[in-house]
């Protein structure tokens, strides 16, 4: 009954227009819900077991679609080398600064707000043996502070979930150097939402995060007054819904020959439906995922 929930949730969705599958992984059942225990550990919002689902859909150490590649798509324009030092918000479990510091060879300082992936992110770049040039710190999401002018670029991964936007990108803005490139990616909603719409409550309340959402025009204007040059604002939501449906559909045609218990199973369900949530509002157009590149002037004004 629960794996028919599955199957349904994201059968019943249709993809983008020019949407085309990839081929499935290889993927079975130990290695989308890997070990035989699927604790519920201290952590509400990323249990180990949440961190094995997310991980075996989009890739070890990643927990939002596209995974690897995804990420190094994001810092190609930052042109990072090993000569440079790179702000990472958003250190997920530990792979987005993994590869930006093995494959791009860059000095990375990431930051995350939840201790359970900052725990787990530095375990995995000890064990892959980065030392100084991949580290993680917890972030203060109401507070936010960074060595000043010390990082070459930036990369903000949807910093602003659990933040008001001000506190963040004026700490971002005084943590680089003049002339400092910023990637930022952010989700957002063109029009306020309604908390009491049942769709936007219970997407808020699977996301574990409010549903005061920010706005691309008001981001936009908020790096211009932060001393940053505005280059580009795309709109990527198109191909986050391709990479999350891929995800997904790759998992469920894995499932089809499996047993999972009740309990691996209801996990599935909960993620899924968290994410067939998100996939309605952004067919809706009442969310969208931006990506904004800028330049810093080297002048950061007040808000």
């Amino acid at each position: 009954m629960l794996l028919s929930s599955v199957k349904n949730l994201f059968g019943r969705q249709s993809p983008p227009s020019s949407w085309t599958p990839r081929p499935a992984k290889a993927l079975s059942l130990p290695a989308l819900l890997p070990g035989k225990v699927l604790p519920e550990d201290d952590d509400p919002v990323w249990s180990s077991a949440r961190v094995g689902i997310a991980e075996a859909l989009w890739g070890e150490g990643f927990l939002s679609p596209g995974g690897e590649a995804e990420i190094l798509r994001f810092a190609k324009p930052l042109g990072l080398s090993e000569a440079a030092s790179l702000l990472l918000l958003g250190a997920a479990s530990g792979g987005p600064l993994r590869c930006l510091a093995t494959e791009l060879g860059a000095w990375v300082t990431a930051f995350e707000a939840n201790a359970r992936l900052v725990e787990l992110a530095n375990e995995r770049c000890a064990r892959a043996k980065l030392g100084r040039r991949a580290q993680v710190k917890a972030l203060d999401t109401q507070a936010p502070k960074f060595p000043s002018h010390y990082f070459h670029h930036g990369l903000a991964l949807e910093p602003l979930r659990d933040a008001m936007p001000e506190p963040v990108l004026s700490a971002i803005a005084l943590a680089l150097k003049p002339g400092g490139q910023l990637v930022l990616v952010e989700t957002v909603a063109d029009l306020q939402l309604d908390p009491t719409d049942p769709m936007i409550a219970n997407w808020a309340r699977l996301e574990h995060r409010g549903t005061d959402v920010p706005s691309e025009q008001a981001i936009t204007h908020m790096l211009g007054r932060l001393g940053f040059d505005v280059r580009i604002v795309e709109d990527i939501t198109h191909r986050h819904l391709h990479q999350a449906i891929d995800g997904w559909r790759e998992a469920v045609q894995r499932l089809r020959d499996e047993k999972p218990t009740l309990r691996q199973t209801a996990l599935l369900v909960s993620e899924a439906e968290l994410w067939v949530r998100r996939f309605k509002l952004m067919r809706a157009g009442k969310l969208r995922l931006v990506r904004w590149h800028a330049i810093s002037r080297g002048v950061v004004a007040s808000l």
